[in-house]
């Protein structure tokens, strides 16, 4: 059904553009680069709050503790997430979902049961937690994907969350001490992932025929 839907809808030359730079801005891969280049990185693209007088802090500041540090640090998400959500929406225009639903099902749907819809939140949930949370959420609103597959890919994204920022940005002391390089190190967490992931889909899976039977019987 998925590839004769495919086949159905015409991808122009601007879609995969579209999504080629999209997937470059959720990448990472421009993020320490110098020049106009950078801002093909969302991370860029969302800037930071300015510092407070000669305090070096923002709005958020600095020793915060409890349930008020927690709602400081979910505010300072907000301005991120509203301004993906106008970027999807540009993109989602251009055709780049299109164009993902073809480049990603070869390897979503073998490798973990979901479809190609769901290739640019697989990419975003390397560098990002929220953005790809916000994705996976609209795919199912909208009934891209169903609660099984829903729930298979949040089984992926959960375990090890935003593997490349987190080990890059938070991970030194680890890669420090680590007698692995880091790129073996993002490897190992994404195969355990893939793993993991894998492991609730053989579970569904074999909830979802226990169900069937028992309905039969019933």
């Amino acid at each position: 059904m998925e590839e004769k839907k495919a086949k159905s809808e015409k991808v122009g030359v601007g879609a995969w553009i579209a999504l080629i730079v999209l997937i470059l801005i959720l990448s990472g891969a421009f993020r320490t680069m110098d020049g106009p280049i950078k801002v093909l990185d969302f991370t860029n693209l969302s800037g930071a709050f300015g510092t407070i007088g000669d305090t070096g802090a923002n709005l958020i500041g600095s020793g915060g503790t409890g349930a008020k540090d927690g709602f400081m640090a979910g505010f300072n998400l907000i301005p991120a997430v509203m301004f993906f959500c106008g970027l999807l929406a540009v993109f989602e225009q251009l055709g780049a979902y299109k164009a993902s639903e073809i480049l990603f099902r070869p390897l979503l749907r073998p490798l973990l049961g979901i479809p190609g819809k769901c290739g640019i939140a697989f990419i975003s949930s390397f560098t990002g937690s929220d953005v790809a949370a916000v994705m996976t959420r609209d795919l199912y609103e909208e009934c891209s994907i169903t609660d099984d597959e829903r729930t298979i890919f949040v089984a992926y994204q959960y375990a090890g969350s935003a593997c490349i920022n987190n080990t890059i940005t938070g991970g030194a002391p680890l890669v420090a001490i680590s007698p692995v390089a880091l790129g073996p190190c993002i490897l190992i967490m994404v195969f355990c992932k893939i793993i993991g992931a894998n492991i609730v889909r053989i579970i569904l899976r074999l909830s979802g025929k226990k169900r069937s039977k028992e309905g039969k019987t019933a």
